[in-house]
C-alpha cells in the first residue's frame, strides 16, 4: 500500500511538472517568436543603415575630389555684357544658371539666402571697385544620384564658382533622401572685359609707324 501511494505520488509530481513546464513554455514561445523577428528586422535594418552609409561615403569622397579640383581649376570669372549695372545686377546672370541646374537634377531648395563681399576673401580684401562677391547658401532636400549631378555640373560650369562648403545628412525617416547645407562663393568683374586688339591689326601699325619713320 505503501510502495503504490508513493508511485501514485511521484506520477502526479511528474505530471505536475510536465503540466507546469508546458504552461511555461506555452507562455514564452510566443514572445520567443516576437523576439527572434524583432532581431531579425533590427539585423536588416543595420544591413540597410551599412549599405546607406557606404554610399554616403562613396558620394562625399567624390564631393571632395570634385571640390578639390574645382579649387585648382583655373576659370573665367563672369564679366557683364553690359556697364553702369548695380552690384546685386551683376549676379542676375549666374544665379539664374545656378538655380536652373537645381531644378534640372531635380533638387528641392529648401531655403536660400545671400551674402555680399564676404569678409576675408582676397577678392574683397584686394579688389575692391574690380570685384563683387557674393555668397550664396541653399538648404536643399535631394538623393545621392542627382546631388552628386548638381555638384559635377557646377564644376562644369564655365564660369568660377566656389564651393565653400557642403554638409550633407540622411533624412531620419528615409535614409534614401538627403538634407544638403550648399554654399555657394560667386564672383563678378564690375566692369565689362575691355575690347581685345586683334594681333594683326597690332602687326600692321607696326609696319605702317616703320615706314613713316623712313
Amino acid at each position: 500500500m505503501d510502495k503504490s501511494k508513493r508511485y501514485y505520488g511521484v506520477l502526479a509530481f511528474v505530471g505536475a511538472v510536465a503540466l507546469l513546464i508546458f504552461l511555461v513554455y506555452s507562455l514564452l514561445s510566443p514572445e520567443v517568436m516576437k523576439i527572434k523577428s524583432l532581431e531579425g528586422q533590427v539585423s536588416n535594418k543595420e544591413g540597410q543603415v551599412s549599405s546607406l552609409e557606404s554610399k554616403l561615403t562613396i558620394v562625399k569622397q567624390k564631393i571632395k575630389r570634385i571640390k578639390d579640383s574645382i579649387f585648382t581649376s583655373q576659370k573665367k570669372i563672369y564679366s557683364p555684357i553690359e556697364s553702369d549695372l548695380g552690384n546685386e545686377t551683376l549676379f542676375f546672370t549666374l544665379y539664374n544658371d545656378v538655380i536652373e541646374m537645381v531644378h534640372s537634377n531635380s533638387v528641392k531648395i529648401k531655403s536660400i539666402d545671400y551674402k555680399y563681399n564676404p569678409e576675408g576673401d582676397p577678392f574683397v580684401s584686394f579688389g575692391k571697385g574690380i570685384y563683387f562677391v557674393c555668397d550664396v547658401n541653399m538648404e536643399l532636400i535631394s538623393n545621392y544620384v542627382n546631388l552628386g549631378k548638381l555638384v559635377q555640373d557646377i564644376y562644369q560650369y564655365p564660369y568660377y564658382i566656389r564651393i565653400n562648403s557642403l554638409e550633407v545628412t540622411p533624412y531620419e525617416k528615409d535614409k534614401k533622401i538627403l538634407i544638403s547645407k550648399l554654399s555657394l562663393r560667386m564672383y563678378a568683374h564690375t566692369e565689362p572685359d575691355e575690347t581685345v586688339v586683334d594681333q594683326d591689326s597690332l602687326d600692321v601699325n607696326k609696319k605702317t609707324n616703320s615706314k613713316k619713320s623712313e
